[in-house]
C-alpha cells in the first residue's frame, strides 16, 4: 500500500486525521519547548512542517528527545502524527508529531547539502544529491512533466511510438562527431601500428552511437503514417559551452503525406501545447525558477503559448538582418549574409526586435543543411524550418524531407555519400513514395527554455560531456 506523498497530505484538510508522513529533513528549529522540522519527499517544492511539542506527553517511542537530536538536514524520517490547522502564514495544515523513527542519518560534519546556498558548479560536482535541494527538485518535476506532455501530445493524434536504435552504421546528420562503438581491443592496434580490422569487429563493420533517430523514423512512418521517436542521441562535438552535451536526448515526429507547411503546422501546435501543460501543472515549480532563476519567465512563456507564430523566409529574414546592421540597429558579432548560418544573436533578434516572438524561419540555403531535405525548385534553397523563440534562439528544426528517388541520389552523391549504404533508406522512395515531413527538438534545450536554467548540464540528471562521465 502507497503511503500518501506530502503534495496530497497538503491537499487534505485539517481534521485531525492520523497520518505518517516519510521523506528527508530540510530545517530542524527549536523555540522554548516547541521542535518543528520540515520534511520534503520530492513531490512538491513545499514540505510538510511537523511540530513536536517537547512539554506534552508524547506516546509511542520513549527516546523520541533523543531521535530529534538526531534528525538534522537531509535524514531520512518516519513522522506519525494528526493532521492540524497551521497557525504559521504559507501553509494551510502542519503535522501535530507524536512519533519520530529515524530511517537513515545524515551527520552533520559529512552531509554536503546542509542549509545554505549553494553555487550551481558545486552542486555538479554531487549530481548524485543534488536533486534534494529545491532548484533541482524543480528541474526534475518540470522535466517530467515536459516528457509526459510530449507523449500525451503524440498519443492523442495518432503517433505511433517507436524505438529507433542506438548502435547504428549511418549519420544521419552528416556532422561526422559520433562516438564509434567496438568489441575490439583497441590496445592491440595501437601498439601495431596498424589500423583496426573492423571486419573482424561485433558488427562486422564500423558502428556508433546515433546522432538521430530520423532516418529509421521515416521507415516506419512510411507504412504507420504517423510516428514519434523520443530517445538518447550521442554527438562527440568538442564544445564544452553552457549550450552543449555529449548525450542528450531527442523529440522526433515525422508523418507521411505531409508537407513544409503541415509541418510548420504542427511544430507550433506541439509546442504551445507543451508550454501550456507546464504553465497549468507545475506553476509552483516555476514560480520557484521566477524568483529565483530568471524574471519573467512565466509571462515570456504564457506569451509565447498564446500567440501565433510569425513565418518569414530566409532570404527576408536575413535582408532584415542586414538592414538592422547597416543602420546601426544591431551590432552583430557576426556579419549576416546570405549563405551563411544563422547565430544565435541574430535569431534572438528576429524574434525580440523584427518579429516582437516567436517566428519560423523557411527555405534556406541546401549548402547548410542536410541531405534529406527536399530541393526546392530554385535547385538553391530546401524546405526547411526552424522554430526561433524569444530569449533562446532555435528550439525546433524540420523539413520536410526529399521523397524523389533521383533528387535524392544526385544529393547524397554530390556530398561524397556511400548510396549503397543508404540502400534501405533509398527503397523507401523506390516503393510507394509519399510526401512526408518532419522536426527535431532537443529535449534538454526545452527544459531550459522553460525553467530559465542558464547551463544545459543543469537540466539533465548526469550531464555527459567532453572529459565527464562522472556517476
Amino acid at each position: 500500500m502507497l503511503f500518501p506523498l506530502i503534495k496530497e497530505i497538503l491537499a487534505f484538510p485539517a481534521d485531525s486525521r492520523e497520518l505518517s508522513v516519510r521523506g528527508w529533513v530540510r530545517t530542524r528549529r527549536e523555540l522554548k519547548n516547541l521542535v518543528f522540522v520540515e520534511v520534503n519527499d520530492g513531490s512538491s517544492l513545499a514540505g510538510l512542517q511537523c511540530t513536536f511539542d517537547r512539554s506534552a506527553e508524547l506516546p509511542g517511542d520513549t527516546r523520541i528527545v533523543c531521535a530529534l537530536n538526531r534528525a538534522g538536514t537531509g535524514a531520512s524520517v518516519e513522522i506519525r502524527g494528526r493532521l492540524v490547522p497551521s497557525p504559521a502564514s504559507g501553509q494551510a495544515v502542519e503535522l501535530a508529531a507524536e512519533h519520530l523513527r529515524i530511517i537513515g542519518e545524515a551527520p552533520a560534519e559529512s552531509y554536503p547539502l546542509q542549509k545554505k546556498r549553494h553555487s550551481l558548479e558545486f552542486l555538479r560536482e554531487i549530481a548524485h544529491l543534488r536533486v534534494r535541494t529545491n532548484t533541482f527538485g524543480a528541474v526534475a518535476r518540470v522535466r517530467n512533466c515536459l516528457a509526459f506532455a510530449i507523449h500525451r501530445y503524440f498519443q492523442d493524434r495518432g503517433f505511433v511510438y517507436v524505438h529507433t536504435p542506438i548502435i547504428t552504421a549511418n549519420d544521419a546528420e552528416g556532422a561526422g562527431a559520433m562516438f564509434q562503438v567496438s568489441a575490439l581491443n583497441l590496445a592491440e592496434p595501437a601498439k601495431t601500428g596498424k589500423a583496426p580490422d573492423f571486419s573482424r569487429d561485433f558488427f562486422g563493420r564500423p558502428a556508433y552511437l546515433t546522432v538521430s533517430g530520423q532516418l529509421e523514423a521515416e521507415t516506419y512512418a512510411a507504412a504507420l503514417s504517423r510516428v514519434y521517436t523520443f530517445g538518447p542521441t550521442f554527438r562527440a562535438e568538442h564544445s564544452n559551452t553552457a549550450r552543449h552535451l555529449a548525450e542528450f536526448w531527442m523529440v522526433e515526429p515525422e508523418f507521411a503525406f505531409a508537407e513544409l507547411e503541415d509541418d510548420m503546422d504542427l511544430a507550433e501546435d506541439f509546442l504551445k501545447t507543451i508550454l501550456r501543460a507546464a504553465l497549468e501543472n507545475n506553476r509552483a515549480d516555476l514560480d520557484f525558477f521566477e524568483a529565483r532563476i530568471e524574471k519573467g519567465i512565466i509571462q515570456n512563456l504564457e506569451k509565447v503559448a498564446d500567440s501565433r507564430f510569425a513565418r518569414i523566409s530566409y532570404t527576408d529574414a536575413v535582408a532584415e538582418l542586414e538592414r538592422a546592421a547597416a543602420s546601426g540597429a544591431a551590432d552583430f558579432e557576426f556579419k549576416p549574409a546570405w549563405g551563411c548560418d544563422l547565430q544565435s544573436e541574430h535569431e534572438k533578434f528576429l524574434t525580440e526586435k523584427i518579429a516582437g516572438g516567436p517566428v519560423i524561419v523557411t527555405e534556406y540555403p541546401r549548402e547548410i543543411k542536410a541531405f534529406y531535405m527536399k530541393m526546392n525548385d530554385d535547385e538553391k534553397t530546401v524546405r526547411a524550418m526552424d522554430v526561433l523563440v524569444p530569449r533562446l534562439g532555435e528550439i525546433i528544426g524540420g523539413s520536410q524531407r526529399e521523397d524523389r528517388l533521383d533528387r535524392l541520389e544526385n544529393r547524397m552523391r554530390a556530398l561524397g555519400m556511400d548510396v549503397e549504404q543508404y540502400y534501405w533508406y533509398l527503397d523507401l522512395r523506390r516503393y510507394g513514395s509519399v510526401p512526408h515531413a518532419g522536426f527535431g527538438l532537443g529535449f534538454e534545450r526545452l527544459v531550459q527554455y522553460v525553467t530559465g536554467m542558464a547551463n544545459i548540464r543543469d537540466v539533465i540528471p548526469y550531464p555527459r560531456a567532453e572529459g565527464q562521465a562522472d556517476f
